[in-house]
């Protein structure tokens, strides 16, 4: 709807798109550029294939999806119309075809038609990203003129990224705005380095920038929205993370800066951004662990929901990890969507009793109790009877096998899907046991290590006030008693790996920095224990191939980050 003012008013909608929900997606972009449209927008942006949500993988290469999404951003154009939406522009990602060849695409739908198409140029091919097998690359730049105020250029996600100076100047050296649409996923310090791209470009080429991301969770990729208006003296007015939302902007065509604009879209929440950032250290520290644990919580509700089901169920230990993961479930779907079981062994303390039930009482999960003992005792005598002797190594695992049978039972008979609750420390070395702890649909604490385990307990029950249940979820003594597996009497994790914060400050620098023996010896760590440490990391890698998919998190997540060999002889 355009009207006398002379600026551009934009809307940016970061979107949860679901893959594959192609009718789902086209219904969700309509009915928020209806609300943009309510709020007198000339220009609404999408986030990057959000007719056909991302990752598509190798869905991609299927001729059916092709056509779908064809047919989708026809009938999206269509709908608009129909909808008295033809005079507003509006830019969305999709799937497109170039010469019989999928590309990643973004179309300009203005007038009940598509006026306008622009093909990814940069296709990552690095960690997680793996475009470049499926998509062709474009060639060529777009430039569109909106409601007759302004030149805009169009690009998508990686060519912001991989630009450099001379393209950047070339894309913009006509246009009064530069619209970036995205899916760029989040990690820890992933905000900082999005900052630093977008000024770059502004500064490069004097023109403001509209950057759009998703939102929401596709099995290991957490998208954290945060869409961004940056003006051309580099201020950012930044949206909200982890949530739905259309945020509005009205950018002065004469000095390129943004005004937010308060409405019903709630895009009054967009805040001033100061980068570099001026917070203290501490304040850093918060925000990143709250952004994780927002990315978690998002995780695991899209997970379940995106696959079709309705409920989870857990292990209940009385330890951390499960204590975190429970946290992180009944925030996401409810205390009436998470099951909890307790299974104590012989070795179990009454404290890590106590404490599964202290944390079920805290968040109104459901809790139910299964004593192992009986059933440990029974393979013993049947093993026994076949000439089976199981101690030691042995009998420890079978009672974490045990236990995840039990699990399995109950998803098999009741439906929930089992929640692993092991962290990234543990995976890295070996520390659990496949058919045992390691079963389960989702991982929620696989790229988080340990130490971090902690202090997210520590900042959801600080930050209690903030969620529906306003009682701080996790126990006390789960957070503050020496871990242990409790397999055999008097078990601490201590007896088999070193102190946690010793141990994943040597696997950040191997896993995370890519760092080898050398350079972890010089960072202060004994020679022997690296030696140790990365033989164990190297060692456990059929373990993880094994395991279920967890959010990513940190810089270098295990699975499409790091493809390391099983068979491998070097040392």
């Amino acid at each position: 709807m355009s009207d006398s003012r002379t600026g551009l008013r934009i809307g940016l909608a970061q979107l949860n798109s679901t893959v594959g929900d192609i009718p789902g997606n086209v219904e969700r972009i309509l009915g928020a550029a209806k609300r943009a449209h309510e709020s007198g927008c000339d220009l609404m942006v999408f986030p990057e294939m959000a007719i056909t949500g991302y990752p598509l993988e190798d869905l991609v290469l299927s001729t059916d999806v092709q056509q779908a999404a064809e047919a989708a951003g026809n009938n999206l154009a269509t709908q608009l119309a129909i909808n008295g939406l033809g005079e507003l522009t509006v830019i969305v990602g999709t799937l497109g075809i170039k010469d019989s060849k999928p590309t990643n695409e973004a179309i300009v739908i203005g007038d009940g038609q598509i006026q306008a198409t622009y093909s990814k140029r940069h296709l990552p091919t690095y960690g997680v990203f793996d475009e470049g097998r499926v998509f062709t690359a474009g060639t060529k730049s777009l430039t569109i003129d909106v409601a007759d105020k302004a030149r805009v250029a169009v690009v998508i996600c990686e060519d912001l990224w991989r630009a450099d100076d001379a393209e950047l100047v070339a894309l913009t050296q006509d246009a009064k705005l530069l619209v970036s649409v995205n899916a760029s996923p989040f990690e820890i310090g992933k905000a900082d380095a999005r900052a630093e791209v977008v000024q770059r470009a502004v500064a490069t080429t004097a023109t403001p920038l509209a950057y759009v991301n998703s939102v929401g969770t596709q099995d290991e990729l957490i998208f954290d929205g945060k869409s961004m208006f940056v003006g051309s003296t580099g201020s950012i007015h930044q949206g909200p993370g982890f949530r739905d939302t259309v945020l509005v902007a009205d950018l002065d065509l004469e000095s390129g800066e943004f005004t937010a604009v308060a409405s019903t879209t709630k895009a009054d929440e967009l805040v001033v951004i100061d980068y570099p950032s001026t917070r203290t250290v501490e304040a850093e520290q918060q925000s990143t662990l709250e952004d994780i644990y927002l990315g978690l919580v998002q995780s695991v509700r899209d997970f379940v929901h995106k696959c079709g089901l309705k409920s989870v169920a857990l292990g209940l230990s009385g330890g951390i990890d499960s204590a975190l993961v429970a946290a992180i479930a009944v925030d996401a779907l409810g205390p009436d969507k998470v099951f909890g079981l307790s299974m104590p062994s012989g070795h179990s303390s009454d404290h890590s009793k106590d404490d599964a039930h202290d944390l079920a009482e805290r968040t109104g999960l459901k809790l139910r109790t299964v004593a192992i003992e009986p059933l440990v005792k029974a393979y013993q005598q049947s093993t026994s009877d076949a000439g089976i002797d199981l101690t030691g190594l042995a009998i420890e695992n079978l009672q974490a096998r045990i236990r995840g049978m039990l699990l399995m039972a109950l998803s098999n008979s009741e439906g929930p899907m089992v929640l692993t609750t092991g962290n990234k420390s543990e995976l890295a070395v070996g520390y659990s046991t496949i058919y045992g702890d390691a079963v389960g649909g989702y991982a929620p604490l696989k790229d988080v290590y340990k130490t971090i385990v902690w202090d997210l307990a520590r900042w959801r029950n600080a930050n209690s006030e903030g969620f529906e249940n306003s009682t701080p979820p996790i126990p006390e003594s789960s957070i503050e008693k020496p871990p242990s597996a409790e397999l055999r009497p008097g078990q601490l994790d201590s007896d088999s790996l070193p102190d946690y914060d010793v141990l994943d400050g040597i696997l950040a620098l191997y896993i995370d920095d890519r760092a080898q023996l050398d350079a972890i010896v010089a960072a202060g760590y004994g020679e022997s224990l690296v030696r140790e440490i990365i033989g164990k990391t190297n060692l456990a890698e059929y373990k993880r191939r094994q395991y279920p998919p967890g959010p990513k998190v940190t810089k270098i997540a295990f699975g499409k980050d790091r493809r390391m060999p099983i068979s491998n002889r070097f040392s």
